[in-house]
This record gives C-alpha cells, sequence and structure tokens, in this order.
C-alpha cells in the first residue's frame, strides 16, 4: 500500500478514537537556569566588543515543551539567549542521547533563541559572529548546553496526559516596523491584505492536563529584545524574558523566580524589522524625525535613535513585557481556544544554500531562474540599526561602496564578479562565504525544520524572517498543508531556531540595502529558495517521502579561538575577608525605594550560580528566622559587579533592592553569595551578609 494511503489512514483511526474536543497527547513542561557568565564577557546581538557584561538584572532560563500522540514524540525550546547554534544543538543531542538514546534526534527538537540582545556570547562558534566576543566562550556555550539539556530532561521527567488549545490574541503599543520604507517596497495589493506594518498577533499555544490544570504555554509575539540597549551590562532576557517572569509568577505562587510547575514561554517569531522602539526613531539632539531612507540626522546614523515607551530602558523593557503579559494572561483565563489533536509528525534537512535553485513565475507569464549565493554581507550592516547604531560612520540603505572600504575589503577577502552579480544591488563589505581562516566565518550549510501538531505546523527558521518573509513563508506552508489534506492549517515561524544565518529580507526590501537586506546573507533571492525547500519539506511529511538528510555543517570545535582571558585570581585586600559588608544599606526605607549594599566579592566566573544565585533579600519572620523574598531572578534586584583594577584581582558587588510598593513592613537584609578563586589553585565559596534595615509603608 503507498505510504500516503497509510498516513491517511492513520490520521483517520487517530481522529476516530480522539476526536479533536478530547485530543489524547501527553504533554511535557520543564524549566532550567542557563544564565552565562555575568562579568567581562561581551553580549551577543549588538556586535558591541565594549558591551562587556557587569553583573546580572534577570536571568536566563531554557524551556522546554514534549509533545507525544503514543506514537511520535517532539520537543520544542524557547531558550533566553541571542540565537541558537548548531554547536549548541548538536552537543545537546549528544548528551540527550545518551540519556534517552534515540528519542530525540535533529528532526523532533527545535532549540529556538528568544534574540535577547543582553547575554553573554562566544557560543555560535562561527567566526564573524564571535569575534566581537573575542572568539569562543567555553563558559557561555557549557552555561546554554546545560541548561538546556535540563530544561528538556525535567521536561521528559514531568510527561502527563494533557490536551493543548491554540489562541490568538493582539497586542498594540508594543511594536513597530524599523525599516518601512524597505517594507513599502512589497506589492501594494499584498501590503493591502494586512491591517499593519508587522505582525500584531500573540499567538498562544496553552496546554493543560487533562483535568484543565494548567500546564504551561508558549506565546509567539513578533518584537525584538531590544528594549534595553547597548549601553546596558547586566544580563538580562529583555522585554520577553521578563514577559515569561511575569506569567509564571502569576501562576506559581509564592515559587521563587525559576521554580513552579507552570512553564511560560514568549518565544521569537518572524521579527526580522520589527522594533519594541515605539516612540521610533528621532535625532537625539533636535528631536526631528530622521532621514527615513538611511535613518541619519545631517547624514551621520549615531545621532538617528530610536526609544522606547518609557522614561529608560528599565521603565521601556517593562512596558513592552506588561503589555505581553496582560494579554497571553487573558487568553490563558480564557476557555476558548483550538484544540490541537494528533498526529505529530516532523522533518528536518541540511540545506546548501549557495547551491539552491529556484524558478520564478512573474505576473506577465515569464520565468526566471534564480539561485543562492555565498554568504556575504553589506555596507548597511555595519550601519546597524535605529535600536542599535553601528560604527565607523556607515548608513543604512546604501548601494554603492567606497574606494577606501572596499580597498581593504580587497586586501582581506575580495570579491569575485560572480559574488558581486549575485548579490547585487548589495554592495559587499564582509565577503564572508569566501573566507575560510581562521575557519568558517558564516554558515552556508542550514537548518531547515517542520514540526507538525495536529492542523499546527511550527516552522524552524534559522534566521531573522522579516514581517513580509514570514508571511509570504507561513502562506506558503499552510496552502501546501491545505492542498495536501491538513484542512484549515495553522502556521507558525519559530525564529532564531537550531542555526543562524542573520536576517531573510524578501527581494523588493532586498533592494534598499537596509540593515536587514544588507544582512540577508544567501543574496536577494534567499526567501524565495527557503519557500521552495520548505514547500518540499511539508508535501515530503506529509506523503511519507522520505528526504535525503543533506550535508551536515562543519564542526567547528576543534578549530574554534579563545582571546577570553580566564579568572588568575581573587583578593579580598589587607584585613579584609571576601563577602565583607563594606557600605550598608539605610537604616529604615520606604516602599518603592531602592536599597544597595556593597561587598567584597569574587570573580562573578568562578561559578555561574545555576539553580542558585549571587543574591537573596530576606525578610525577617521570627528572632532568629530570615525568609528570601528575592533573588537576583528577580525585576526588583540588581547584582552590579565592578573590579578594582586589573592588576590587583580585587571586586565589588553592589547588592539593589527596589522595595516593591507592596511589600510588608518589617526588617529585612541584603546577602551575597560567590565563589573566590585562590592563587594556589581551587575556588572556594563565600558569602556576605548586610545589617538589617526596616521598611516601612
Amino acid at each position: 500500500m503507498p505510504k500516503k494511503c497509510l498516513f491517511i489512514i492513520h490520521v483517520l483511526v487517530i481522529c476516530q478514537i480522539c476526536p479533536p474536543s478530547f485530543a489524547r497527547l501527553k504533554i511535557g513542561v520543564g524549566r532550567a537556569d542557563c544564565t552565562g557568565p555575568a562579568a567581562e564577557v561581551t553580549f551577543m546581538g549588538y556586535a558591541k566588543s565594549s558591551q562587556k557584561g557587569c553583573g546580572i538584572h534577570l536571568r536566563q532560563f531554557s524551556r522546554a515543551f514534549i509533545f507525544d500522540d503514543g506514537t511520535k514524540r517532539a520537543a520544542f525550546v524557547s531558550v533566553d539567549t541571542g540565537m541558537m547554534a548548531h554547536s549548541v544543538r548538536k552537543a545537546v543531542l549528544f548528551r540527550l542521547n545518551k540519556m534517552y538514546n534515540s528519542t530525540y534526534t535533529e528532526s523532533n527538537l527545535i532549540l529556538s533563541g528568544t534574540h535577547t540582545h543582553s547575554a553573554p556570547g562566544g557560543y555560535l562558534m562561527e567566526f564573524m559572529y564571535d569575534l566581537p566576543c573575542l572568539g569562543f566562550v567555553k563558559e557561555t556555550f557549557d552555561a546554554l548546553v546545560e541548561g538546556i539539556t535540563t530544561s528538556i530532561e525535567r521536561a521528559h521527567r514531568s510527561m502527563v496526559d494533557g490536551k493543548a488549545l491554540l489562541s490568538y490574541g493582539e497586542v498594540l503599543g508594543a511594536n513597530i516596523n524599523r525599516s518601512p520604507t524597505a517594507y513599502l517596497l512589497n506589492p501594494e495589493e499584498e501590503r493591502e491584505q494586512y491591517p499593519h506594518n508587522v505582525d500584531k498577533d500573540l499567538i498562544q499555544l496553552k496546554l493543560l492536563k487533562s483535568d484543565d490544570t494548567l500546564l504551561g504555554a508558549i506565546n509567539w509575539f513578533s518584537v525584538h529584545p531590544t528594549s534595553m540597549n547597548f549601553s546596558n551590562c547586566l544580563i538580562t532576557s529583555d522585554n520577553v524574558g521578563y514577559a515569561s517572569v511575569l506569567l509564571e509568577k502569576s501562576h506559581n505562587k509564592d515559587a521563587p523566580i525559576g521554580q513552579g510547575r507552570f512553564v511560560g514561554a514568549f518565544a521569537s517569531t518572524n521579527l526580522g524589522d520589527v522594533s519594541p522602539n515605539v516612540r521610533g526613531p528621532r535625532c537625539i539632539d533636535t528631536d526631528e524625525i530622521c532621514s527615513l531612507m538611511s535613518s541619519t540626522c545631517r547624514g551621520e546614523a549615531k545621532y538617528c535613535v530610536a526609544a522606547g515607551p518609557g522614561v529608560d530602558m528599565f521603565d521601556s523593557t517593562r512596558i513592552i513585557a506588561e503589555k505581553l503579559f496582560e494579554e497571553a494572561r487573558r487568553l490563558l483565563d480564557s476557555p476558548d481556544g483550538h484544540p490541537i489533536s494528533p498526529p505529530i509528525n516532523y522533518i528536518h534537512r541540511f540545506v546548501d544554500m549557495p547551491s539552491q535553485n529556484a524558478t520564478i513565475q512573474h505576473p506577465n507569464g515569464t520565468t526566471q531562474q534564480v539561485h543562492g549565493c555565498l554568504p556575504a554581507m553589506g555596507y548597511s550592516f555595519a550601519a546597524g540599526t535605529t535600536d542599535g547604531v553601528g560604527e565607523f560612520g556607515f548608513s543604512q540603505g546604501a548601494r554603492h561602496g567606497s574606494s577606501q572600504w572596499n580597498t581593504l575589503r580587497d586586501f582581506l577577502f575580495q570579491p569575485t564578479q560572480e559574488d558581486i552579480d549575485c548579490q547585487y544591488p548589495k554592495p559587499i563589505l564582509i565577503n564572508s562565504g569566501r573566507i575560510s581562516t581562521p575557519y568558517e566565518w558564516q554558515p552556508r550549510i542550514v537548518s531547515t525544520q517542520l514540526i507538525q501538531l495536529g492542523d499546527l505546523f511550527l516552522v524552524a527558521v534559522p534566521g531573522e524572517f522579516t514581517t513580509m518573509s514570514g508571511r509570504r513563508l507561513r502562506r506558503t506552508i499552510r496552502d501546501t498543508a491545505i492542498n495536501n489534506g491538513v484542512s484549515g492549517a495553522k502556521v507558525v515561524i519559530t525564529g532564531l531556531s537550531n542555526i543562524y544565518t542573520s536576517y531573510i529580507a524578501t527581494p523588493e526590501e532586498y533592494q534598499m540595502q537596509r540593515y536587514e537586506g544588507a544582512s540577508t546573507i544567501f543574496g536577494p533571492y534567499t526567501l524565495t529558495l527557503y519557500r521552495k525547500v520548505y514547500k518540499e519539506m511539508v508535501e515530503a511529511m506529509l506523503t511519507g517521502e522520505n528526504v535525503d538528510p543533506g550535508p551536515q555543517p562543519p564542526d567547528l570545535s576543534t578549530q574554534v579561538i579563545s582571546l577570553v582571558p580566564p579568572v588568575m585570581l581573587d583578593t579580598s585586600g589587607f584585613l579584609k575577608q571576601f563577602g565583607d559588608c563594606l557600605v550598608q544599606p539605610l537604616p529604615v526605607v520606604k516602599r518603592g525605594m531602592t536599597v544597595f549594599a556593597l561587598f567584597i566579592s569574587g570573580h562573578p566566573r568562578n561559578n555561574l550560580m545555576h539553580d542558585r544565585t549571587f543574591l537573596t533579600v530576606e525578610k525577617r519572620v521570627e528572632a532568629r528566622k530570615w525568609k528570601v523574598v528575592a533573588t537576583d531572578a528577580d525585576w526588583e534586584t540588581k547584582f552590579i559587579w565592578r573590579r578594582d583594577s586589573t592588576l590587583s584581582g580585587g571586586s565589588k558587588v553592589t547588592v539593589e533592592w527596589t522595595v516593591p510598593l507592596n511589600a510588608a513592613p518589617g526588617k529585612y537584609r541584603l546577602r551575597h553569595f560567590g565563589y573566590y578563586k585562590s592563587l594556589f589553585g581551587g575556588t572556594f565559596p563565600y558569602s556576605g551578609t548586610s545589617k538589617s534595615f526596616e521598611v516601612i509603608e
């Protein structure tokens, strides 16, 4: 019997046994700390080598969700990090294979980065992406691998009979298009199909036990986690991460942040041209509107900066997060939702993008053969965006190079005429596809993947799709699924998944060469090629056709270079001890005030304190008994580290706590925990405690 017939029979049998309103699934949820090194490691996102960590505002978490229909199993993991790396996924799968054999594979496991720009980098292994971080950072890599693996392990152990409901909400005032002039190059008849130039939908997959007890929720919303700008040096999961904290806190009553049964993720989707800085870009010295084409003020990009809705970046983060949280909570509280039924299915394929070809059918009936290019970055990539401007005077919308920069480029990595023609009208600044020294600069082999949960399709994409790119890909997959028998197919793009390849703009947007187009590394027809690849994969998955797994990406783990200096030793100073409190908190504080204490500290990289904390805020509940009311994962706290001097090895930590407006009056204290490194080797724990202080109304 043909495979397609067997597949249809399988679906019909499942639907008869288990009607959609009572979908039979097993579901597991899990969460784990994956916070990277909190000091002196460059953050990944803005590509600013000067943006090195100096502490923690919000911890990073990995949130895992597993689905099983009794025949097949699939897992989706949202991780508070810039993007996902093939090397990290490979290491996670290696560990899972040792625990669970072949239960989790490249085909059924999606790892998706939230895209926070305020978390440690150095884990991608491709040379260009790790370069601002001075190469590979093993501590970041290990933290992600350990945290992701643990979250999946916890989800695996928590599997119960359950059900899933899909619902749609809308969030206004939380995102804008940061390249609206490029968006306008898309066909008018296409743009008229949508009310906004960014997606305003919040898509929620609600997960419940069979008795309707909430287990968790995955929320997808299109927005860059760039409310925190590149002046920030505290690790934070930014707006979507804080939305997750709020959602989990609302359902895990009295549990510390990062603990509790309910797991709620705000995952990335097609956020490529979407900013949370809703007040838009303005000239910082005159408050005039920036040039719409180049995002400059008087010809310079550094003066054109987009602002969020708050009084500062922390306030803007809070406002955006609360908007997302409120809509997600509304959907969770509603009994409505589309039931997700079996079957579960999945497919994965590695694709060598420069070798891909496609045929374009033009409206006038003519056809055009197009193909992929070797990776390359354009001039406007160096300009950055209005969320975070670049360096060296570059501006967006550059369609021509300069003789000075071209001379330097040609000395380092001269493009061929074939490269120039293929990437046109992008003026090539970094010809990354032709460089193999010291090792691969950007991937040419990408991971493409689909997971089917009944009539819901999760599309794992290896980069940042712009708004219209995402809409076109969703439409392609939805139409293909419907044509292959999945009535009412629904599609969610899971962004920055499995491997990172920068941006994917539409061919029309590419022509303007703003930041997103200049960072579309495989050329003007990148989206066209992806639509073809994913269409073929949907057809193969739904018909049971075997597909070529494709060529494996290169293993760079033996080639990586790291110039990040290790922690040599810590010193406490003459007649001082680690943990000594040098500056005590005020004796009496009111709600809403910020209280702080200063401690002698070791280097935070000595121990990342996973599932622990560098600080606690404690309330006295009895004469000698204290209760922890906040940790370094709470919004109201900040763990701020600074080095005394490079040579001395001494450092200090400031523990800050903004007293919540609903804090109970009483006696409180601040504590700091850490590890110091001895001159004679080894790291050793220490702690410090402030004097108590009183909180009054």
